[in-house]
């Protein structure tokens, strides 16, 4: 149960390695910086279980890897989501007019036990107020992500192409 929480190599050495699985994707800089940016607007809705189709569908549309859009969707996991769908909320909410935070119903396994679906439709009212929340700070986290992604991946690509470059002139000089 630790590995799963923590990685044995540690956290540092996991978002390195998970970097460069991203930066080596067989793609443009354009197509794996808009599959992670669609990934990650899409954790934004309240769609769980959705997130990867609905990233796929995204990315197809902006001409992005679906692979990098997977893992994009990472953004949304069990430790974020509670931000996520707070932050949401508050936004649906102003946007809507009213204060759907007041209206989440107390959490009851007696309620959920004995009428599941009417204690599960008590919280559909907050649908529609994370969607619209979920939605807009899905386009400003696309666009934050995309362009600061891009930007690191055309350095990253550069850099590297310039590496096998001048790897290459050094074994072409020693045998030729």
């Amino acid at each position: 149960m630790r590995d799963f929480l923590w990685p044995r190599s540690g956290w540092k050495r996991a978002s390195i390695y998970i970097w460069h699985r991203i930066a080596r994707i067989p793609d443009t800089s354009h197509s794996i910086a808009a599959g992670v940016a669609s990934g990650m607007a899409v954790s934004f809705t309240p769609f769980l279980g959705l997130h990867f189709i609905m990233g796929f569908g995204v990315a197809w549309l902006t001409r992005g890897n679906m692979l990098a859009s997977a893992i994009g969707t990472a953004v949304g996991n069990p430790w974020t989501f509670p931000f996520i769908f707070a932050l949401a909320a508050k936004i649906g909410s102003a946007i809507l007019g009213r204060d759907v935070l007041s209206d989440v119903p107390i959490w009851s396994w007696d309620a959920l036990l004995s009428a599941p679906y009417d204690y599960l439709a008590s919280f559909l009212p907050l649908v529609f107020p994370l969607m619209i929340g979920g939605a807009l700070l899905g386009v400003i986290v696309w666009l934050l992500g995309y362009f600061a992604l891009k930007g690191v991946l055309d350095s990253y690509k550069n850099a590297r192409a310039e590496r096998v470059k001048k790897k290459s002139m050094q074994e072409y000089s020693q045998n030729g």
